[in-house]
């Protein structure tokens, strides 16, 4: 694992020389700073919600790859202060799905940071979310000796078709997909990294419903205290040191974690399938973005009479799906 975590690092260094500096502000960067790094492709539309939302949340620089958008995303970014942008038209998927290109950053900019790593259509729910900034949970977290931070990712869609309600640009997504599987979820553990694997939700009985170990991982680690010597290995699926994966309790009770509303399914996902499925840059040949295209000409609807409406995240935690352990 240690060998494998420093051809990790080496490849991120080496991979680096793929980025182009658009607009660099990381000297605006300051000890304690809560840091957001992302990879993002033709998604102007989403980010100045994205942006009000995690500036809200507390996040005080992002660090953002644009891997060869054409939709003005370096036009709108230009001249924000607290956004560092890279340029990139290399593979996507030769980077590892953009691992290596934000391993790098966060090697260069965020060690001894909390940093966020999430996309575009994610957005992270923690305990007391709706009172506490996220320096609060991070300071929580500092004192109780804590490196990493777990969200389940939870698929949040409309009630009838996907593509029934346009989403406009500055929009809270979650006023058009507001519902989620409250259950339907099954978890394991994987074996070489002991970090939990999820799956289920809509996306897995709709989408998958053929083949559902082959539907997308929900599992994710999206808040860290960065070190150099870190890697992620699998998106924000599991990292090394193999330590930071153990996010769950071993010996009964629970550990504090949080949530990531993922708003893919607007109607913007159209769009979005056909193009990823053209570059065929995303994993497994892009099986998952095969499946959206197919069933996106059928008008699928993956609201059920089992669906609930999200309401905040305390819900979720009575759902069983966080938790904030002892964190009062």
């Amino acid at each position: 694992m240690r060998l494998r975590r420093k051809r990790r690092l080496i490849r991120a260094v080496r991979k680096s020389s793929e980025l182009q500096s658009v607009q660099d502000n990381t000297c605006n960067i300051r000890p304690g700073h809560v840091l957001l790094v992302s990879t993002m492709r033709n998604e102007q539309i989403r980010l100045p919600y994205f942006l009000e939302y995690y500036r809200n949340l507390g996040v005080d620089h992002f660090l953002f790859v644009d891997n060869g958008s054409k939709d003005g995303t370096a036009d709108y970014l230009a001249g924000m202060s607290d956004v560092s942008l890279w340029h990139t038209n290399s593979s996507y998927k030769s980077a590892h799905f953009g691992v290596d290109w934000m391993n790098y950053l966060k090697r260069r900019y965020a060690h001894g940071h909390w940093v966020l790593v999430v996309d575009p259509d994610e957005f992270f729910i923690y305990p007391f979310c709706d009172t506490r900034p996220i320096q609060a949970l991070t300071d929580w977290l500092d004192s109780s000796a804590i490196r990493s931070f777990a969200a389940m990712l939870i698929d949040v869609y409309p009630k009838g078709r996907i593509d029934e309600v346009a989403y406009q640009a500055g929009q809270d997504p979650l006023e058009i997909a507001n519902w989620f599987d409250s259950g339907n979820y099954s978890i394991s553990k994987n074996p070489a990294y002991g970090n939990l694997w999820i799956q289920g939700g809509p996306r897995s009985r709709v989408f998958f419903a053929e083949t559902p170990k082959k539907a997308p991982a929900l599992n994710k680690i999206p808040l860290v205290k960065w070190n150099r010597h870190y890697t992620f290995i699998s998106s924000t699926h599991s990292l090394l040191p193999r330590g930071l994966n153990q996010v769950y309790e071993t010996k009964g009770g629970e550990k504090a974690s949080g949530a990531l509303l993922h708003t893919k399914f607007l109607d913007t996902l159209t769009a979005k399938a056909q193009e990823e499925v053209t570059r065929g840059e995303h994993y497994a040949a892009s099986r998952e973005y095969l499946a959206y295209d197919k069933a996106m000409k059928e008008h699928p609807q993956l609201w059920c009479k089992w669906s609930e409406k999200y309401i905040n995240w305390r819900q979720l935690e009575i759902l069983g799906l966080m938790s904030k352990g002892n964190w009062a």
